[in-house]
């Protein structure tokens, strides 16, 4: 009896390593399966973001397409549908590229339009693409009138995205901020009626004829996806009309003397 209560305490302290050891054993592999678990939580958690992602990209494809049905509704002319598949990088053209072209009977000229209104003109084919200019590239200009005064005035492109500026509007001219400025359909290029921008600032200065007049394009230019071509037949230029009793002085014979 006596040896048993000296022994025993001898066997916890040799017991005591083992026991230290199991602990730690359990310590490290607890410490791996929560790494374990840290690990496959973050997968999870970047998975559901990226379907949270994908999920926000279709439903705003879904709102535009929806949009652009509602235009298409209101357009008088025939359509196609096509979509903007690629960006001009250089940064004094505003083009962008879309996905049909001559085998889809596009046609160099056409309207282009997103939900918002005017996004720019097809300017050059391929079998399979097709080149729009903006309505902000620099080389742009679209006659316009203000829907709500008739005022008519031409909206030049300016190389800047957001905007256009109208040129050579007089002092008098019947134009205020928020008047949106629709196609006036002279010249041929784009059926009337189509919004192309709303106007923004009106600069009046004392020391030039003309106000300065800057708008905002009603296409969302950077954003929009899902667009139409407009159908809209160009007119023929017209030939002038022979001048009857007009003689070439070439063809004239000279008087006799």
């Amino acid at each position: 009896m006596y040896l048993t209560l000296v022994i025993t305490p001898l066997q916890w302290l040799v017991d005591i390593p083992a026991r230290a050891a199991d602990g730690l054993s359990d310590i490290f592999v607890d410490r791996a399966s929560l790494i374990r678990d840290n690990e496959q939580l973050r997968a999870e958690a970047l998975d559901l973001q990226h379907r949270t992602l994908r999920m926000d990209a279709l439903t705003e494809e879904n709102i535009q397409l929806r949009e652009l049905l509602n235009a298409r509704q209101r357009i008088e002319h025939d359509v196609k549908a096509v979509e903007l598949i690629g960006v001009n990088p250089d940064p004094f053209l505003h083009e962008v590229i879309l996905n049909r072209g001559l085998e889809d009977g596009l046609k160099v000229g056409q309207p282009v339009i997103d939900a918002g209104g005017i996004m720019g003109q097809v300017t050059s084919l391929a079998h399979y693409t097709s080149r729009v200019m903006l309505v902000t590239d620099a080389r742009t200009a679209i006659p316009v009138e203000t829907n709500r005064s008739g005022f008519r005035s031409i909206a030049l492109g300016k190389g800047l995205l957001n905007e256009l500026e109208l040129s050579h509007v007089p002092t008098t001219a019947d134009i205020e901020v928020g008047d949106l400025l629709i196609t006036s359909g002279l010249g041929g290029r784009f059926p009337r009626g189509y919004p192309v921008a709303v106007v923004e600032e009106i600069i009046r200065d004392p020391g030039r004829p003309f106000l300065i007049v800057k708008a905002k394009p009603a296409a969302r230019l950077d954003r929009s996806r899902q667009l139409l071509v407009i159908d809209f037949p160009r007119p023929e230029p017209l030939e002038p009309a022979p001048v009857e009793g007009l003689l070439d002085a070439s063809s004239e014979e000279s008087p006799e003397t």
